[in-house]
């Protein structure tokens, strides 16, 4: 379920942890147009949030650019930092 336009503060612990960039979304970069600067912007005016496929992940949405984005993060209770697995532009499906 997503938490549309959500005050941050009722979003879960790990929102405030440090990031910890991912080889893939590192990887990532280059060929889908941003930078760390970009990603921790994003990250910064997130909209929504919402539990992924895989139970360990979380989808974050925001924008980039004007288009929609979405960020997949994963906790790390141990360490409480926040990996960035990925990042993409949500693209529209054809109808």
């Amino acid at each position: 379920m997503t938490e549309k336009d959500q005050e941050k503060s009722d979003w879960p612990p790990w929102w405030d942890w440090e990031l910890d960039l991912k080889s893939h979304v590192l990887e990532r970069m280059e060929d889908r147009h941003f930078t760390e600067v970009d990603l921790r912007r994003m990250m910064e005016y997130a909209t929504g949030f919402r539990q992924a496929r895989r139970k360990s992940r979380w989808i974050i949405e925001t924008k980039h650019q004007n288009f929609n984005w979405e960020v997949v993060v994963q906790p790390d209770t141990y360490t409480e930092l926040l990996g960035v697995i990925t990042a993409y532009e949500v693209k529209r499906k054809r109808r």
